[in-house]
């Protein structure tokens, strides 16, 4: 349960509209038990006397009770929707927030199929949490002293058995299917997550998938990911029912109780007391079938994403310094305690507006290099100093505001041009059309969006869908040409492209990063690059290539 209420100390923000929602939840309930009991008593005093008591006020209040009923229940509704959906729309944002502090260096070793499901399947198994859960259970916290305090006043053993059933309905039915739902829905997330993966996988490799013939093979995936999701939910379907037929079969014992008491006794009292009791039960009806393990098991997957420890201490961050010399200083660095060290005691200086390329082959340690500049992981001995401050005293964003970073799988947005190249704006900064289309001159790009139907407006689709790969390169280049970081670090960004692509690529970075220091990360260089100094990574450490 320390995860559910976690996510509640989490819509605390949103207290005041979910406050006003269970008020007038209860409200319409009062209302509810009211108008069923007023509707009894009428109709016992009829049944049993013959005629109507007072027919013209027993109607009066029916009408009046009716009203306030359906009044009640609409504010109820529209309270108790606005506040879930302002707690959800919070928590997503919660979310992404504390996904993108722990992972600045992209999802890492977790799938985007199951950080999808948890964004979206958990965020919105959660919905019940509050509509579902706590706004019955506080009606049935009313519900308990109501039911004991007017039937007893008619028979107190009468009252201690609905009372008992009642509590047995209300709250130990659906503590056990809680807990029954706790142990199938771990199955559900898995199952869920699966089937959101093998889908994911399977769209994204669709070329693949067709060039060898493998569409028979993927759906069988995705068809037994499917049956495993429906064989667990059909498992925890089955088991709500069956408590929530528990639930119905204990209000039908204590409206026979009732029946039973109310033999040859004439009372119309206890016609009221047996509407009552039908109305209070129909209440809580839905407690033992709504699956609160299932929402507890959601919000601890939530919170096992965003909620985790930060890659980095945290410090009090100091003054950003004035220039941008970058000194790698005895770093030693390894991903894993049980991994060998990626980088062993290396130590390199970058100077202030120098163009500098790393080489090395895969696994050498380069992007790791770049990982610890842009401060998504720390190294364990030695340190990084910019401008000649360790970056460990400052702070995160300080840092890569700093650098504008262009990797090999640098992604586009299924959005505007303008849309994507404003992602390389400071927060909250603004640039008019000069400053866009001066970003793509300088990555010889203007020419082809001038070409496009709505140039700066035309949308590209899911990964720049409508741009050929160099293209798609160089968008990204102006992209972070125009964040005015003064470095510039480039993670392979040619990997994949032809080499009249790459020399192009280069021809625009040697024009358009005049001025700024240059981190180029490679496997091997092409000629087009302009470099001042050329190291070359082994077994952990920077080696001069050249001069």
């Amino acid at each position: 349960m320390s995860a559910l209420f976690r996510i509640m100390a989490l819509w605390r923000p949103q207290a005041g509209w979910m406050v006003a929602g269970v008020v007038l939840s209860l409200a319409a309930l009062l209302a509810a038990l009211l108008l069923m009991t007023q509707a009894g008593f009428t109709v016992g005093a009829a049944a049993l006397g013959g005629a109507l008591v007072a027919p013209v006020g027993a109607a009066v209040a029916l009408r009046s009770l009716g009203a306030l009923r359906i009044v009640l229940r609409y504010g109820e509704r529209m309270a108790t929707h606005d506040a879930l959906f302002r707690a959800l729309a919070a928590l997503r944002v919660w979310f992404f927030r504390g996904l993108a502090a722990r992972a600045a260096g992209g999802l890492g070793f977790r799938r985007a199929g199951d950080v999808l499901s948890r964004l979206v399947g958990d965020i919105e198994a959660l919905d019940i949490l509050y509509i579902r859960i706590l706004v019955p259970l506080a009606g049935a916290a009313l519900l308990l002293p109501v039911l004991a305090w007017v039937i007893g006043a008619v028979d107190v053993a009468l009252a201690v058995v609905v009372v008992v059933l009642f509590a047995l309905a209300a709250f130990g039915l659906p503590l056990l299917a809680a807990r029954i739902s706790w142990r199938e829905s771990g199955r559900i997330a898995g199952a869920f997550a699966g089937l959101r993966i093998a889908c994911l996988d399977t769209l994204a490799g669709l070329r693949e998938v067709r060039a060898f013939g493998a569409e028979g093979r993927m759906l069988a995936t995705v068809q037994g990911r499917e049956a495993g999701l429906l064989a667990a939910q059909h498992s925890l379907a089955t088991r709500a029912a069956l408590a929530g037929a528990a639930a119905f079969l204990a209000g039908q014992a204590a409206l026979l109780a009732v029946l039973v008491f109310a033999l040859g006794q004439g009372n119309a009292a206890l016609v009221a007391v047996a509407f009552l009791v039908v109305a209070a039960f129909e209440a809580v009806a839905i407690l033992p079938r709504v699956g609160a393990g299932h929402a507890a098991r959601a919000a601890g997957r939530v919170l096992e994403v965003a909620d985790g420890p930060l890659p980095q201490a945290a410090m009090p961050p100091a003054p950003m310094p004035a220039g941008s010399a970058i000194r790698f200083d005895g770093v030693y660095f390894a991903w894993a305690a049980d991994r060998p060290k990626v980088l062993d005691g290396l130590t390199l200086d970058i100077p202030q507006g120098s163009r500098v390329a790393l080489l090395g082959p895969s696994g050498a340690g380069k992007s790791t290099l770049a990982a610890l500049l842009l401060k998504v992981a720390r190294p364990q001995e030695g340190r990084i100093l910019l401008g000649g401050t360790d970056i460990a005293a400052l702070g995160d964003d300080a840092v890569r505001a700093r650098c504008a970073w262009l990797s090999q799988a640098t992604h586009l947005f299924s959005d505007t041009i303008r849309a994507n190249l404003a992602l390389g704006l400071p927060p909250g900064a603004t640039a008019d059309d000069s400053r866009l289309w001066a970003a793509l001159e300088a990555a010889r790009l203007a020419e082809v969006v001038r070409a496009l139907p709505q140039g700066l407006d035309t949308w590209l689709g899911e990964g720049g869908l409508g741009l050929s790969g160099g293209q798609g390169r160089r968008l990204a280049l102006a992209r972070a040409l125009l964040s005015d970081a003064p470095i510039l670090v480039l993670d392979e960004p040619c990997a994949g492209l032809d080499a009249a692509t790459e020399r192009e690529f280069f021809q625009a970075l040697n024009e358009g990063a005049a001025g700024r220091t240059v981190l180029l990360i490679a496997h091997r260089l092409t000629g087009a690059e302009r470099l001042d100094r050329i190291w070359r990574l082994s077994a952990g450490r920077a080696v001069a290539a050249a001069g």
